[in-house]
């Protein structure tokens, strides 16, 4: 299962990580962490082509963090959307991704 860990402080997100495979299918074949993949990157690409400071993240063997994520508005309303979609894939497949 994919566990996503959303930290926040003020109602502002501070940290994310994203750890595990969703095992829905084999590796290379599975929808779930494909959708996951596809919401994180496109948001932390978007993020970083606005503004190379709005956060900094790691991708390691076990999934990936952000950290470090700008409290202006645009940073927080692309984090809050990418949060919104994991959540809404996690409505859709509950045996694969959990947000918390």
């Amino acid at each position: 299962m994919i566990q996503v860990t959303v930290i926040q402080k003020d109602s502002k997100y501070q940290k994310i990580s994203i750890m595990g495979h969703a095992l829905y299918d084999d590796y290379g074949k599975d929808i779930v962490c494909s959708a996951c993949s596809s919401i994180v990157i496109t948001t932390v690409n978007g993020l970083l082509a606005l503004d190379k400071n709005s956060l900094v993240y790691e991708v390691n063997k076990k999934g990936v963090v952000i950290d470090q994520i700008r409290f202006d508005e645009t940073t927080q309303t692309l984090i809050h959307n990418m949060i919104n979609l994991l959540k809404e894939l996690e409505g859709n497949y509950p045996e694969n991704i959990e947000v918390k």
